[in-house]
């Protein structure tokens, strides 16, 4: 059994909730084991076997029949999310807000150039393979990006993004 963290798309916004128990209860109804959730946006972590691929499209399959919506599920071992954090693509500053926006497979070369392509004087893109590091000089809310610049390259439904404070207390807590 590996460990797994699953991070759901665009929850808790909108008519679009979930609950830590909702969240809980589908990942132990599949027969995952040693199930937790941490803080109620959308992040469980359980240990289970299986391709990421299958883990991502049953608990998408299962929470859109639990809760009634469409539930895009993206999946990374614990190393896969160590790893992610131990990269360095740029200095964050004090002020600065940093996310890691997951991604289903990594993007094409013409992909990552237009991500990396959407880097300005606020944001800063760095595509490392499945994964978006993405530094803001200030908060989010002065990106210039929108979900619309990332569909426009992506597709619909392709990714989730997590700041990277809360995913550094999350790998503390899972060890």
């Amino acid at each position: 059994m590996t460990t797994r963290i699953a991070f759901l798309r665009a929850v808790n916004v909108g008519k679009r909730r979930v609950t830590s128990d909702q969240l809980r209860a589908v990942c132990e109804d599949l027969g995952y084991a040693d199930v937790g959730t941490y803080i109620n946006s959308g992040n469980a972590h359980f240990e289970t076997t299986g391709s990421r691929a299958s883990i991502e499209q049953a608990m998408g399959e299962a929470l859109e029949k639990e809760l009634g919506f469409e539930c895009t599920t993206f999946v990374r071992t614990l190393t896969e999310l160590k790893k992610a954090l131990s990269a360095k693509p740029f200095d964050v500053a004090d002020g600065d807000t940093y996310f890691i926006t997951f991604l289903k497979d990594p993007p094409t070369a013409a992909q990552k150039s237009a991500l990396e392509g959407l880097s300005g004087d606020i944001d800063t893109l760095v595509v490392l393979g499945r994964d978006v590091h993405w530094r803001m000089h200030g908060t989010s809310m002065e990106s210039a990006l929108t979900k619309r610049h990332w569909e426009k390259i992506l597709g619909p439904l392709s990714s989730t993004s997590r700041n990277t404070t809360m995913l550094t207390k999350l790998a503390a807590r899972l060890g």
